[in-house]
């Protein structure tokens, strides 16, 4: 169990993020979810008060892509529920287009939001959380990255090149945190059951023409288990990496896809 850690999950309004946070929220967590939108929020947070009666669950809205949402809704999470002791870097967005036609706008939005996000996150959770560890409480820092943190894609260049740098930040931060009680690892799922995928979907068939039961079975397809990850799935290691039992996995970027990497 995880009792009486402060949790702080961006993203937490749908998909990976709320399936986080229920997870988290099962294992004795107090919660701050975060994320651009206060209405999807509130509607995970009454969800949680459902399912876990005794959760303690703030709202903290922000834009992880400004620094400035970031640091405001950190400091007011931290007077309301205490130091973070855990944070899940999941917020991240997915835009498709062919190199050639991906302007600099593009570029940035998806630097801004995947990668930028982690790092604005990260930075202002962490002297606190610096804290919490060196009295004995561990950190524990996860940040949902991609198989496209891992490998290519085509037509997501943008997106690629952020995720890939969040694997790296992950291993840079991990060996400097090492000894300082506080481990950082990265979760890279394959396509998963989330609103991303759903806008894939929609994508492929604007752009081919084909159906929307074709669109998903090709996604499926490159995961060897011929399916989508299920976000309960991705939840599901965020808590074993929060674990007292895992603190020696650090600085680890883990495939959750099926056995796509393997091949």
């Amino acid at each position: 169990m995880l009792t009486d850690r402060h949790a702080l999950i961006t993203g937490a309004g749908s998909g990976i993020g709320a399936a986080v946070a229920l997870a988290l929220a099962q294992q004795g967590c107090r919660l701050s979810l975060a994320g651009r939108s206060l209405d999807k929020l509130q509607q995970q947070a009454e969800r949680l008060r459902t399912q876990v009666p005794d959760v303690a669950v703030l709202l903290t809205p922000m834009d992880v892509s400004d620094p400035h949402s970031v640091q405001a809704a950190v400091q007011h999470a931290q007077a309301q529920l205490g130091p973070i002791h855990i944070l899940v870097n999941n917020a991240g967005q997915a835009h498709s287009q062919p190199f050639a036609r991906t302007d600099a706008a593009l570029w940035q939005q998806m630097l801004n939001v995947n990668l930028s996000g982690t790092f604005h996150v990260t930075q202002a959770v962490l002297p606190a959380m610096l804290d919490a560890a060196a009295s004995g409480t561990p950190g524990r820092i996860v940040n949902v990255a991609s198989t496209a943190g891992l490998m290519g894609y085509a037509y997501v260049s943008a997106y690629v090149a952020a995720k890939h740098g969040v694997v790296g930040l992950t291993r840079a931060l991990a060996l400097e945190l090492a000894r300082k009680n506080i481990t950082v690892n990265a979760l890279c799922p394959g396509y998963t059951e989330t609103d991303i995928v759903q806008d894939a979907v929609r994508n492929i068939v604007a752009k081919t023409g084909q159906s929307e039961t074709q669109a998903r079975q090709a996604l499926a397809a490159r995961n060897p288990q011929q399916r989508l990850v299920q976000p309960e799935e991705v939840a599901q290691s965020v808590v074993w990496l929060c674990a007292a039992g895992s603190s020696a996995i650090n600085g680890q970027a883990i495939a959750i896809d099926g056995g796509e990497q393997a091949g």
